[in-house]
This record gives C-alpha cells, structure tokens and sequence, in this order.
C-alpha cells in the first residue's frame, strides 16, 4: 500500500518554512548516538499498574474510578519529562488501557525517555457500534474526551511527583481514542468537567490512527498541531472525516499533517508498525521542542 502526505491551506505553507529551516515534522532529528527522545536511552522501563487520575458519572448513573496505567523509563534521574497520554479504541463500548499497539508505543517511547500514561475512560453499551444508539454515542464521546482532560490535568497537578514537564504534554490514540486524542487537542477553551480543575488540559501535540476530530467544537488558531495516520479504505471511520479535519485544522492556521495509505482499512496498527513509531516519535520531539527538554 502506497504512502503519501497530505497537508493543505496553510499548513502547505508552514511545512515548506519548517523544511526550509530544517523542521519538517516528519524529519528524524539528526545528532550523536544516543539522542535521548530520540534513541533508546534506557533498555529497562517501569510500569505502574491502575493509578486513579479521578472518578466521573456514566450514563447509567454509575460513579467510574479512572485509572491508568504509567510507563517510564527505569534509573531515570531527569526531573522534568516531556509525558503522553495514550487512548484505547474500542467504539466507546469497549477496550482497555491494555490495548497492544498503546503498550508498545509506550514503551517505544519510555525507552527514549517518555513518561507514557495509557488510560482508561467512561464507556456505554452499545457505544458508537451500528445500530447504536446516536445520543449515547455522542455523550459517549464527550465524555471520553473529559476523561482524557482529566488526566491531563492530573499529570499537570503531580508533575512534581512524576517528574513531568507540564509545558511538554502530547496525546494519541486508535480509533475512538485517536478521535478523543484530537478532540482533547483541539479543545482547550473547554476543558469540560472532571477533577483537577486550576489545571490546564491543553496539550501540545496530538497523534491520531484513524481517528477523526466529532461530536467536539470548532478548532480555533492556538489549538495543538496533529499527526494522523489514515487509511483511504476505512469503512469505520471514513477517510473523508480525516481530510475535513486537517482542511478545518489549516484553515485554523494549524499545523496538521495526514499520512495516507491507499487502500488500507481500519487501525493498519501492524502493516505500517515501524511508519507508525517512527513518524510519531519525530512529531513529538519537534512539536514538544524535547531538544530543550530535560535530559
């Protein structure tokens, strides 16, 4: 299956400024072996299993604890570490924080030096399944991008305890959580409800496999750059819903860049792993600026 990129409006213009000054934001950073968010730097990574980053209602009227799961890299002293927030798939009905591809991409990025969060959020039966029922969907959605808010708050209120640098947070996800990743990244004028209010649940770079920014407001100048993955067959979350997210995302003046593959259907997570890792570990270290991050 054939690859391309696509970036269109202003993004068009921003990319040939950032190539222009070295900065394609797809570029893999140059330097000597080990670059630290660049290289694996640690071989050995931490998890800590069911952290609660807070409690909210579902639509059953049920209180949810919300827990995630941390990697880090193990013996690492820097106190300050840019730190990613991972989002499982699962139609809003289902999945968890255990979901494969978000434990190897933290792990993936641990071993460079990431603090990685995957986390769990408020899910409904039925969820945004066929035949489901559209209201519980679209609350499903706006819930579980509060959840998300919520735990970005939470790594800004314990930066401290985590050694997280609260100016260098990203998201990402699959699927219904590729769609919450861009929701939380181009959403922060509305923070939403949740724990951890004083905090801000912006983010500054977001990654999406195909997922779509729905059921979310408009995106606005100062709202985070993305990185979507997408393939043109998918009969889930069409690809047209990602184009009309990098057009609404440019026409905002955003950085936003699609990387297309032709045919392919639904979360290509093992087709195209390698693409996948690499691609969003350079958009990170660009977007995060982590060259002037903690080492």
């Amino acid at each position: 299956m054939r690859r391309r990129r696509l970036l269109v409006g202003a993004a068009v213009s921003v990319l040939l400024v950032l190539v222009a000054a070295g900065c394609d934001p797809l570029l893999t950073p140059d330097g000597p072996a080990p670059l630290r968010y660049r290289d694996d730097v640690f071989t050995t990574v931490t998890r800590t299993s069911n952290i609660t980053y807070g409690t909210a209602v579902d639509q059953t009227g049920a209180t949810v604890t919300l827990q995630l799961d941390m990697y880090e890299p193990a013996g690492d002293t820097a106190v300050a570490r840019p730190a990613v927030v991972w989002v499982h798939g699962g139609s809003f009905a289902g999945g968890s924080k255990g979901s494969p591809e978000l434990v190897e991409e933290a792990n993936y990025l641990a071993r460079k030096g990431y603090v990685n969060v995957s986390i769990n959020y408020r899910l409904v039966a039925g969820g945004c399944t066929s035949g489901g029922d559209i209201n519980k969907c679209v609350t499903a959605i706006g819930q579980a991008r509060e959840d998300a808010q919520t735990a970005v708050r939470f790594l800004r209120e314990q930066a401290a305890t985590y050694r997280i640098d609260p100016n260098r947070i990203a998201i990402g996800g699959s699927s219904a959580g590729a769609i919450t990743a861009l929701n939380v990244g181009y959403s922060p004028e509305n923070p939403g409800p949740g724990d951890h209010q004083g905090f801000s649940s912006a983010v500054q770079a977001a990654q999406s496999l195909s997922g779509a920014q729905l059921a979310s407001g408009p995106i606005n100048a100062g709202d985070a750059p993305a990185l979507l993955f997408h393939g043109t067959a998918d009969s889930l979350v069409p690809y047209s819903w990602a184009q009309g997210t990098v057009q609404q995302a440019t026409d905002a003046g955003l950085l936003a860049v699609l990387v297309t593959w032709e045919g392919a259907g639904h979360v290509p997570y093992t087709q195209h792993r390698t693409e996948i890792l690499e691609d969003t570990r350079n958009f990170f270290y660009w977007q995060l600026d982590v060259k002037n991050a903690a080492q």
